[in-house]
């Protein structure tokens, strides 16, 4: 148990720096390493990827107050903008939690495993929507938010890749649109968390220290030190070559991505 908490708490560390540098959630880091350590720890084939979704979304709520609070601060969040996005997103979360809870582990891999190639492809290639339409509707912001937040509940992410690549095509700058989008995390992490618990209370799980779907001693290691690391990451950022991190990062999402793939392709 104390080598895994230890696990967790690197984990964390390492979430933290990488949101931190690149602007993005520990997602895209956090559910392919906890679905590697629930196979180790000997969790069920049938739980573990809805687990690792479940407990990174878990994760995600805390991080995201944070992230949240510090761009209040700067004034860079766009609250007009934040509440139709919200009233999307979080019916969004709810059907794409509750989707996800239908797949099997085996289906659920494969698509978290092709989406992390298609956000690896975009970091390698810096690809950047074209500018579109400025204005948008209460009832547009809202069907955008609630696409934004299916997809993010079913791969355990705060929605950063895909809300920043929105409200960008939107000509918000990129400022208000990292600030805003890490507030739209919050809804995503809380609905879609507490849907995981919910379609998971029944089952028997990993052990007595789960909630629902989420592993409680991954949930508590990895909060504990990814706040206090994604500070470490941000200054970092501006120190370092940001264009060869991110192709860096962009590789070991390829990496991950097609060992999602193959394994559960060819059968292990």
């Amino acid at each position: 148990m104390l080598t895994t908490l230890l696990l967790y708490l690197v984990l964390g560390a390492v979430a933290g720096v990488v949101a931190g540098l690149f602007g993005i959630g520990g997602g895209l880091l956090i559910v392919p390493v906890l679905i590697f350590s629930f196979e180790l720890q000997g969790m069920s084939p049938d739980i573990l990827t809805h687990s690792a979704v479940a407990t990174s979304l878990a994760t995600i709520v805390v991080t995201s107050i944070s992230s949240m609070h510090a761009h209040h601060k700067r004034g860079a969040v766009r609250w007009d903008l934040f509440k139709p996005l919200t009233l999307g997103i979080m019916f969004g979360a709810f059907v794409g939690a509750t989707v996800a809870s239908y797949l099997s582990g085996t289906s659920l891999q494969l698509i978290f495993g092709i989406f992390v190639l298609a956000v690896a492809a975009q970091m390698a290639l810096s690809l950047k929507p074209s500018a579109g339409e400025k204005d948008a509707s209460s009832a547009g912001l809202s069907g955008a938010g609630s696409i934004i937040g299916g997809l993010s509940a079913i791969f355990g992410i705060g929605g950063g890749t895909l809300t920043v690549p929105y409200l960008s095509w939107r000509r918000i700058s990129m400022q208000q649109a990292v600030a805003t989008s890490a507030a739209c995390g919050l809804p995503i992490a809380v609905v879609g968390a507490l849907t995981n618990v919910w379609r998971g209370w029944d089952l028997t799980t990993f052990t007595d220290l789960s909630l629902g779907y989420i592993y409680l001693p991954a949930l508590f290691g990895i909060v504990i030190t990814s706040t206090l690391f994604a500070k470490l990451g941000a200054k970092l950022a501006h120190s370092l070559d940001g264009v060869k991190l991110k192709k860096i990062f962009a590789v070991f999402l390829l990496l991950v991505g097609a060992r999602l793939l193959l394994t559960n392709l060819l059968g292990g």
